[in-house]
């Protein structure tokens, strides 16, 4: 791992962001969510599924949104190839580009939680959690970047991975039945299982996000490697 490369790809990555206004308008929704619900709570404490919306929405629409559109742009100019081909290992590409999308996160998050009240995530389990959660987003950001061959083709991608892992609390407002499948696969989802680890301190659903990483480590890895070796 080497810090002057890593420096330089996270130098890079920031003036692109800069540059980007759909990538600068991102980090506002969750803020703008986060504003909404407080006023509707009218002071009181907001129930614990609507938080975790604005945590989902927060690592979907900015952690995920922001790795796929800046991978698949370096894909879209052809200069991931040689930036693969680089000196750069693949940590060095890996966590140079993950640090501006980790820092315009944690600002996004850190105001959110702010406004709408930080207090119910003063825990081990929750502080946990929220970690977990931002890498599994994060990895897969990465990896649907990395197969995506063009900006545009990211929005396809974007919808399916908020409305299924960062929108699920709302699966509840939908009149399904409560026993049904469908509820029950919801209830698996990273998201689902850090309501259950942050309301009961259940370290078992921790331990489940923490596969959902590991999933989508190897799905990232596994694009990783295909881009790599594509002619």
């Amino acid at each position: 791992m080497n810090i002057q490369r890593i420096s330089a790809i996270f130098e890079k990555d920031i003036k692109d962001f800069m540059k980007n206004m759909m990538l600068l308008t991102m980090p506002i929704i969750p803020v703008v969510l986060a504003l909404i619900y407080d006023r509707m709570g009218d002071g009181e404490e907001l129930p614990l599924m609507l938080i975790y919306l604005i945590v989902g929405v927060t690592f979907s629409a900015v952690t995920a949104s922001c790795m796929m559109t800046m991978m698949a742009e370096e894909n879209e100019k052809k200069t991931l190839r040689g930036l693969i081909l680089s000196p750069a290992s693949f940590f060095d590409i890996i966590i140079g580009k993950s640090l501006v999308t980790g820092l315009i996160t944690m600002i996004s998050l850190a105001v959110s939680l702010m406004i709408i009240g930080i207090e119910p995530f003063l825990n081990v389990q929750a502080i946990i959690g929220l970690i977990l959660l931002f890498l599994f987003f994060l990895l897969l950001g990465i990896g649907i970047g990395l197969f995506s061959k063009s900006i545009a083709a990211t929005s396809a991608y974007l919808m399916p991975v908020m409305f299924l892992f960062g929108f699920t609390p709302i699966i509840y407002s939908l009149g399904l039945n409560e026993g049904g499948m469908t509820i029950a696969i919801a209830e698996t989802f990273p998201i689902m299982k850090a309501v259950e680890a942050h309301d009961n301190n259940s370290w078992s659903s921790i331990g489940i996000i923490a596969l959902w990483v590991v999933g989508a480590a190897l799905f990232m890895y596994i694009c990783f490697k295909k881009t790599a070796t594509d002619d």
